[in-house]
């Protein structure tokens, strides 16, 4: 990093590690009871709270289902590979995802629905979303106004997702067939950097980190991070670890992809702008690239394809690409509002070392 005050990486060689991070601290009755459990060896769960009392937005219900989830991709230090398939604990994590998944639901049905004429008419609709935002654009405003700070604080939040990028939408690579699951392998394969460890796109928002002076390290930051960005990420692994919502994951990483170029564009403005190099930029810069291509294939020879091949899946696919957007919009709202107030979007401060 150059001009914005370089500082010592964590990792640096910008590979966010294979370490397992942490458990986080609890935030309430359904994380304080998790994680108090997940610390001793496997055993029957008795008495568990009861999540339906929980708002599906709440920082605690997101917390225990992220951790929940999280037991499907790194885990967690010193916690008993038995938790992952625990069958008290998947009961309990299914209570979470009815309140999680009926919460959606209910923002999606809020808003103007998407109605296909038929199969074939997914792709349009899928289009239609991707243009029509209508909220207050983060991307907008990093690229014109972010303070360095802000853009640390934005890349603390994203960390969740982007250093395990792509892994929950590869779930669905198994459960599809014929052109859809083609076109998914190619999009995802481009995301694992075609099979290049320094090319993933994992590695590279690792590298990013670093050149920010952040912890690049898997999971540093779960104590950092609110709830409203959990769901972005909770949704995903929702999405991706449910057959039934196979269509629901397809129609979240279309949208992903037709929505990237843009964004992606707008970050790289920012950081050049406050002095980033060009490495800690190539994250953004890949997926302009790469992206921009990926956007048709996810529309027309992913989700296209897959409501002309499984029609009965077409009203979750448009589900799914309409619940990222308005989740994403939430976690939008939530950072540019507490920016807007001069405030931290984070829960914690973040500690950068000095030049």
């Amino acid at each position: 990093m150059t001009g914005a005050g370089r500082t010592t990486p964590v990792a640096v060689d910008g590979r966010p590690g294979t370490r397992q991070p942490n458990l986080p601290v609890a935030r309430g009755t359904l994380s304080a009871y998790l994680l108090e459990h997940l610390a001793t060896p496997p055993h029957p769960l008795k008495a568990p709270p009861a999540p339906a009392c929980a708002s599906w937005a709440s920082d605690d219900l997101q917390l225990a289902l992220y951790v929940c989830y999280e037991l499907h991709y790194r885990s967690f230090a010193g916690v008993d590979e038995g938790w992952e398939w625990h069958p008290d604990l998947l009961r309990f994590r299914a209570e979470l995802e009815v309140v999680f998944e009926r919460g959606v639901r209910a923002v999606v049905a809020a808003g103007a629905p998407l109605r296909p004429r038929a199969a074939d008419d997914v792709e349009h609709q899928l289009w239609s979303l991707a243009s029509g935002g209508k909220g207050p654009s983060l991307s907008a405003y990093v690229a014109a106004q972010a303070t360095l700070e802000q853009v640390r604080e934005l890349a603390v939040h994203r960390s969740a997702y982007q250093l395990k990028e792509a892994d929950p939408h590869t779930w669905a690579i198994p459960r599809l067939a014929g052109g859809a699951k083609a076109a998914m392998v190619e999009i995802q394969a481009d995301e694992y950097g075609g099979g290049r460890e320094a090319e993933m796109h994992a590695s590279l928002f690792a590298v990013t980190m670093a050149e920010l002076g952040l912890d690049n390290s898997y999971g540093a930051y779960l104590d950092w991070l609110p709830g409203f960005t959990l769901a972005t990420v909770n949704l995903i692994s929702l999405f991706g670890l449910h057959r039934r919502l196979r269509g629901a994951l397809v129609g979240h990483l279309a949208i992903f992809e037709m929505t990237s170029v843009v964004s992606m564009g707008r970050y790289s403005a920012a950081l050049a702008r406050l002095g980033v190099g060009e490495a800690g930029r190539r994250f953004y810069d890949v997926h302009v690239l790469a992206d921009a291509h990926h956007e048709h294939v996810a529309a027309h020879d992913m989700a296209g394809r897959l409501a002309v091949d499984e029609p009965a899946l077409v009203a979750d696919i448009l589900f799914g690409a309409m619940a990222v957007t308005a989740v994403e919009a939430r976690f939008t709202s939530a950072i540019l509002d507490r920016w807007a107030r001069n405030e931290p979007s984070l829960l914690r401060g973040i500690e950068v070392p000095s030049p």
